[in-house]
């Protein structure tokens, strides 16, 4: 084999509690992830060059070096296996950047799989997340079955078994907001206990909706105050039937879930053109081959 295109899923949070900080500086997380069904695709082929050339296409503003994930993750694999070829790399870039889609930690999951097929290094799923956990928190979870109950600095996953007969509406507004910015904005002692939040079994998106509707995201409050166009993509969604509405991580991205998807063109009308609109669909993993 010389070449292999693999496909990087986004996710959502359906929700996304932060419990404090950990004395290494990262934050405690209870959330439940969600895969769906937006892909950024890369196609990784090898070279006699003896080195990493990475192309990304509809991004002009990511780096192609070692700032991005999908360099380190090559980078991290030729390293830690030895491996004597070079790598052409191309991304195409369809997930938002730092919209709360986890488009970066999908990246490298990909990248660091589709190195492992291409050279046939016969990796287990474990061995392919703790490779992963050198690179991101988030990353380990795109080795999971796509639904997963995540916790500690996020990189304890458990899968999970959540209904899939549902739609998924993104909108993802053209707002820089930063991660690191949005976490000290909290203003949170040390890491406190799980909260007590008892969840259950869903069976049927109505029952996801019942389990969920409670528990929100920790960030969402934060950044209404601060950015006044969350609020409109919040009612936007609302008044196109959405039955529950959330920020995904720490924005900028809302969704809505939907029992029956609505029609996209009164959502655009109520929209704005700088708002990048997906309807999208809750995904298990792996999806690699899509």
């Amino acid at each position: 084999m010389k070449r292999i295109r693999v496909a990087a899923p986004a996710k959502i949070n359906l929700f996304l509690k932060v419990l404090g900080k950990r004395p290494d500086g990262y934050h405690d997380i209870f959330s439940w992830f969600q895969a769906v069904s937006l892909f950024d695709h890369i196609e990784i082929e090898k070279n006699g060059s003896n080195r990493i050339d990475l192309k990304i296409l509809n991004d002009d503003s990511l780096r192609a070096d070692h700032f991005n994930l999908v360099y380190r993750a090559a980078e991290l694999m030729r390293e830690r296996f030895s491996l004597k070829s070079g790598l052409d790399i191309c991304l195409e870039k369809n997930i938002p950047v730092a919209a709360g889609l986890g488009g970066g930690s999908s990246d490298a999951a990909s990248t660091i799989y589709g190195i492992s097929r291409l050279f046939e290094l016969g990796l287990e799923n474990s061995e392919l997340s703790g490779l992963g956990l050198e690179l991101g928190s988030d990353v380990p979870f795109f080795f999971s079955r796509g639904q997963a109950e995540v916790t500690g600095r996020g990189e304890i996953v458990a899968n999970i078994d959540l209904p899939r007969d549902y739609g998924i509406i993104l909108v993802s507004p053209d707002l820089a907001i930063s991660t690191s910015e949005s976490y000290s904005r909290l203003k949170m002692g040390l890491t406190s206990p799980k909260p007590d939040i008892k969840l259950f079994c869903c069976k049927d998106f109505k029952g996801l909706i019942k389990e969920i509707s409670n528990i929100n995201n920790d960030f969402e409050n934060l950044h209404l105050l601060s950015f006044p166009e969350l609020e409109k993509i919040r009612n936007v969604l609302i008044n196109n039937g959405a039955a529950l509405v959330r920020m995904s991580g720490s924005g900028p991205t809302i969704f809505g879930l939907y029992r029956f998807m609505p029609e996209g063109e009164g959502l655009h009308q109520s929209g704005q053109r700088d708002w990048r609109t997906f309807m999208v669909q809750p995904l298990t993993l792996p999806a690699w081959d899509r």
